[in-house]
């Protein structure tokens, strides 16, 4: 089957910038499979952790490789978090730093910035590092860094105009879609997945899946939910049977693309990396009501022992599963706590690669930590969420064990509450014990740090509301 979709490749001048060739032989080209879930959460798979949650592949993977412990994404929401996959650059340093279209009320303390509205063209894209290398690209399922999800004003900023020649777009389900015939396509995600490996064998690829689960409506088949309600430990606070059932569907669509790669023997030569966009979803859960009217307790999904799930800064928000296998070159079983993000996907890539690196990049390359197990540079972790979503704005600096968060409003309008929470992370993961007031040099050390990376990445600003 051949899903080559052919539109104009917006892509012109992108050897000049990246490298004008790879010293790697075609035959021996890495294949490279990249696993996205959405608002799947840093605890809800048994790879770490999780009795409830049944995901055999996913913990296959971890099994067979490398399971990160401190890894995080760029932000605490979804369209962020992908630019920075796609770029590795600082979600403030591209000034898209909420989901799209974003939260454009004007009924707050702060009034805040116009943020970016799609990944600009002009940007350097994993599709176009990859196809300038003479791999087949694609991408199925969720993109989201388009003005619309759909319609004529997105289509310019598609996945085709980022260097993905085979593609498909599909987001969340909408109110009139079936629960019973795969609501989220994660089955229409796995199956395309495993035919685009099979008609590419014998080419080097690159894949990007991206699923919509286990993004809120929570709707799946009924047999499966019941299924998960009687399972045990559902009526604990970390667990809800309908997440349950959608991420046995996302878990069998990954063991697809696993088996498929064993069936043709590219399982050797095959880096996966499964990987979630954002932190978990533990409020203002969409529940499909009319389907399931009988039975279903409305609640959330704690993301046990982080605190607060998608949308903050806390923990919960943006520290996220992160397993990478790669035989022969990983070893199997290994836990690392090294502290790691979606903006150090780029320059990994470009390491293995052997091409050079876009301008402006802010993460780091693995590969040498991956292949040799050296130790990777000391380095500080930002963040800036400059919007009102589930909490207020706030932005954080990760240093070592140390996290320092600053809450905007009470830093910009300079009233008598604190600023600054500062936690130890290797002692506190639930974020406790706020010991700003007892490590008082290190928080304003730490702030300092926070502001010299604003001024440098050029975050955009909040400013105070005159009409609140």
């Amino acid at each position: 089957m051949n899903f080559k979709i052919k539109f104009p490749l917006l892509a012109i001048g992108v050897s000049a910038i990246i490298g004008s060739g790879c010293n790697q032989e075609e035959n021996q080209k890495t294949n490279v499979i990249f696993i996205l879930a959405d608002d799947f959460g840093w605890a809800q798979s048994g790879a770490y952790g999780s009795e409830y949650y049944h995901t055999p592949n996913i913990d296959r993977l971890a099994a067979e490789g490398i399971r990160f412990t401190d890894a995080y994404t760029a932000a605490p929401v979804c369209s962020p978090t992908r630019a920075s996959i796609m770029t590795g650059k600082y979600p403030a340093r591209l000034h898209l730093t909420n989901f799209i279209p974003g939260n454009r009320r004007d009924i707050y303390p702060l009034t805040q910035p116009e943020m970016q509205q799609f990944l600009p063209l002009e940007e350097i894209t994993l599709g176009n590092l990859f196809s300038d290398q003479g791999y087949n690209t694609a991408f199925f399922g969720k993109w989201h860094l388009s003005p619309e999800k759909f319609g004529p004003e997105s289509l310019p900023y598609y996945p085709d105009k980022q260097g993905f020649t085979d593609y498909f777009v599909i987001d969340k389900p909408c109110g009139n879609t079936q629960p019973e015939y795969d609501p989220h396509k994660s089955d229409r995600i796995g199956n395309t997945s495993v035919d685009f490996i099979r008609e590419n064998a014998d080419d080097p690829f690159f894949l990007f899946m991206s699923f919509s689960a286990i993004h809120d409506p929570l709707v799946e088949k009924a047999d499966s939910i019941a299924m998960w309600r009687n399972h045990p430990g559902s009526a604990e606070p970390e667990n809800n049977p309908i997440i349950a059932a959608m991420l046995s569907r996302l878990d069998r669509n990954v063991g697809k693309v696993l088996n498929v790669l064993d069936e043709l023997n590219l399982a050797e030569n095959t880096i996966v990396i499964f990987y979630s966009d954002n932190g978990g979803l533990e409020t203002n859960v969409v529940y499909y009501l009319d389907y399931y009217p009988e039975g279903e307790d409305i609640r959330i999904a704690k993301q046990t022992p982080l605190r607060e799930g998608k949308g903050w800064l806390y923990e919960g928000g943006i520290r996220v599963p992160l397993v990478i296998r790669w035989p022969g070159v990983i070893n199997q079983g290994i836990e690392s706590n090294e502290v790691v993000s979606s903006y150090d996907f780029m320059p990994t890539f470009c390491d293995l690669l052997s091409v050079e690196e876009p301008g402006d990049i802010d993460g780091i390359s693995l590969l040498s930590y991956l292949r040799e197990r050296e130790s990777l540079p000391r380095r500080n972790h930002y963040w800036h969420f400059p919007h009102y979503h589930r909490g207020d704005p706030s932005a954080v600096v990760r240093s070592g064990k140390w996290k320092l968060i600053e809450w905007y409003e009470k830093s910009i309008l300079e009233n008598d509450e604190p600023a600054f929470e500062l936690y130890d992370l290797e002692n506190d993961i639930g974020e406790s014990v706020n010991l700003a007031d007892r490590e008082k040099e290190l928080t304003m050390k730490l702030a300092g740090d926070l502001e010299k990376w604003r001024i440098e990445v050029n975050a955009q600003r909040l400013v105070p509301n005159l009409n609140y």
